[in-house]
């Protein structure tokens, strides 16, 4: 077995980014800001140079703080962030408020956290208030949204202010961009517009919820598929599965391992959330599985009511955070449950 930090996913720019990161989404807003700073500092002494946030975990200063009191060089982390719902018509504006919460000489990825922009910020806790998502024709639209993260990374007299020197070229405060919770019917919709294709884009993804198909689109348009929430959201489900369970103790490893090790071995990234330091090094501690048992993982959502959403943000009209799954291009009946293998 070897650790899932000392490999890494080369990105359609050539920047590198790390096969496991530590999900920094606590779950709620009932968080202090000493348990996020001492989750993040643990996880940088079990080896962890990669971190995701996003202005709507509102933990962004604690990650910020913990990567800079470890006296490890900062080109020796990768930290990403993301652009809240609310935010969508003043891009500039919120990317410096997230730069300043973090306080670190750059981030080096920033996505689009949701194609759907909202009137004021997502309550994560709030998920049948559809009122506050504004319609796909509205504007700010996420084409127009994520035309403005591209001005981010733009050089020259006008963006002066947001350049540091890095070795012997200028960079702007930002790596790279991309997307968040985008499916092939709005990547579809953004791709012909960009100037800078998204390096990522960050989707729910488990053996559950393999997402076959976009990550194929997304492999063919050099986007690389990042997958938040890949062990779902219960300590128990993936555990109990019987094809888990068994491949754990063949391998002798967690539950935990042999998913972080199906989706890292199949190209994607994983950002596993633990506050846990055992499962923290157990998370990035990834082994090679055999092509049986590969294919067994790849095709386990293919059991009846096996192929859904684990993650508990899907509202009673049928959509979510105010979106429709048509809207979404989402493949979905109500509950998460997907239409089509």
């Amino acid at each position: 077995m070897t650790s899932g930090q000392l490999h890494a996913f080369k990105l359609n720019n050539g920047t590198e980014i790390p096969s496991v990161g530590l999900g920094c989404y606590m779950g709620s807003n009932d968080f202090t800001e000493k348990q996020v700073y001492s989750m993040v500092q643990k996880a940088i002494q079990a080896g962890y140079r990669h971190f995701d946030t996003a202005t709507g975990y509102g933990n962004e200063k604690q990650v910020g703080e913990a990567i800079r009191d470890s006296g490890i060089a900062r080109s020796e982390f990768y930290v990403t962030t993301k652009l809240a719902n609310g935010d969508h018509h003043r891009v500039q504006e919120a990317f410096e408020e997230s730069f300043e919460r973090l306080n670190l000489e750059w981030i080096d990825l920033y996505l689009l956290h949701w194609p759907q922009a909202s009137t004021g910020d997502v309550d994560f806790s709030q998920i049948n208030a559809p009122k506050m998502a504004l319609p796909p024709d509205a504007h700010p639209t996420f084409v127009e949204t994520y035309k403005e993260m591209e001005k981010l990374m733009a050089t020259g007299e006008r963006k002066k202010k947001l350049l540091f020197l890095c070795g012997d070229r200028e960079q702007g405060r930002v790596k790279s961009i991309g997307v968040s919770n985008f499916s092939i019917k709005t990547l579809e919709e953004l791709l012909p517009h960009c100037s800078v294709v998204p390096a990522t884009n960050q989707v729910e993804l488990h053996p559950c919820l393999p997402q076959d198909d976009l990550k194929s689109y997304c492999e063919a348009k050099g986007i690389l598929l990042s997958a938040y929430s890949p062990l779902g959201r219960s300590q128990t489900f993936f555990a109990e599965q019987p094809l888990i369970a068994g491949l754990a103790d063949k391998y002798h490893v967690t539950w935990a391992q042999i998913i972080l090790s199906w989706a890292v071995q199949r190209g994607t990234v994983v950002l596993p959330k633990s506050e846990n330091e055992g499962r923290m090094i157990a998370n990035i501690t990834l082994l090679q599985l055999s092509d049986q048992d590969m294919h067994a993982l790849n095709t386990l959502h293919r059991q009846p009511g096996m192929h859904r959403s684990l993650v508990p943000f899907h509202a009673d009209y049928g959509g979510v955070f105010g979106w429709t799954y048509e809207w979404l291009g989402w493949k979905m009946a109500k509950g998460g449950y997907v239409l089509e293998v």
